[in-house]
């Protein structure tokens, strides 16, 4: 898969999952921007980690395992933020 198209769809697989988590009862989501921040291609594999522009929406590690034709998420939310002073 060339990078473009695994941008394209980590962006699907993201909307998708952040639009089934904040779909008000009717089902109706509101308008939200989903964005990279950072990815990667090595040979065949792709890695991405992506957000959305919702207040306190999670990263998401995706990864395309080129060898397999497989797809896997990882969701990460903000545990803790904490000042160490340097």
């Amino acid at each position: 898969m060339d990078n473009e198209l695994f941008i394209v769809k980590c962006k699907e697989i993201v909307r998708d999952k952040i639009g089934e988590a904040i779909a008000d009862p009717s089902g109706a989501v509101p308008h939200f921007d989903v964005f990279i921040v950072w990815s990667c291609k090595t040979l065949q594999n792709n890695k991405a980690i992506l957000s959305a522009s919702i207040k306190g929406a999670p990263l998401y590690e995706v990864t395309h395992n080129g060898d397999k034709g497989e797809i896997y998420v990882d969701t990460y939310t903000k545990e803790s933020n904490e000042c160490i002073k340097v």
